[in-house]
């Protein structure tokens, strides 16, 4: 039991570095919000569709809070903190649902519904948060086309990744495991 829970740990944090580095490595700044748009959700995607949707959301707040922080984003720690682990939650409750155990077209497009739904989310909750907590008021909806561009991106990221890594025997063995 121990070891289970040992486990669990490591990939939840492997999984939060992986998704600070992708948010770290590409960041496209949006003027109108002094937020930026990044390449994390990809990985917070495929976080979402392997593993267990709580250590998902663990792993994706924790990974996407300390890109902001490392990153100088200071006052949208918070916010990010709470909308990237809504995105695994949202992403992760979908498709257990609807594909996990699927045929590979339905798990796909299972897929592709998750995305859509938790990448909403994020837009709208950033769109909230900028302009009500951070006071930008309207100026938030310049922000809206950058952060429909990054979803849409994950949801490339993880579309292509996914199939592939699910048609793996060890890496199916490897997130039941955790599920």
């Amino acid at each position: 039991m121990k070891h289970h829970t040992t486990f669990k740990t490591v990939l939840t944090a492997l999984f939060a570095a992986l998704i600070c580095v992708f948010t770290m490595l590409v960041q496209i700044p949006i003027p109108a919000t002094g937020g930026y748009a990044n390449l994390g959700d990809g990985i917070i995607l495929i976080c979402a569709f392997l593993l267990h949707p709580l250590y998902a959301a663990v792993a994706a707040g924790l990974g996407s809070a300390l890109a902001d922080i490392l990153a100088g984003y200071i006052s949208f720690v918070p916010g990010t903190l709470v909308i990237k682990a809504g995105v695994a939650l949202i992403a992760a409750w979908i498709f257990n649902r609807l594909g996990k155990n699927a045929p590979a077209k339905k798990a796909f497009v299972s897929l592709i519904i998750a995305g859509v739904a938790a990448e909403a989310f994020m837009v709208l909750g950033y769109f909230f948060y900028e302009a009500v907590l951070l006071g930008v008021g309207p100026g938030a909806a310049g922000g809206i086309v950058g952060n429909i561009g990054q979803g849409v991106v994950g949801i490339i990221i993880a579309g292509i990744i996914v199939p592939v890594l699910r048609r793996s025997d060890e890496i199916r063995k490897l997130t039941d495991s955790v599920q």
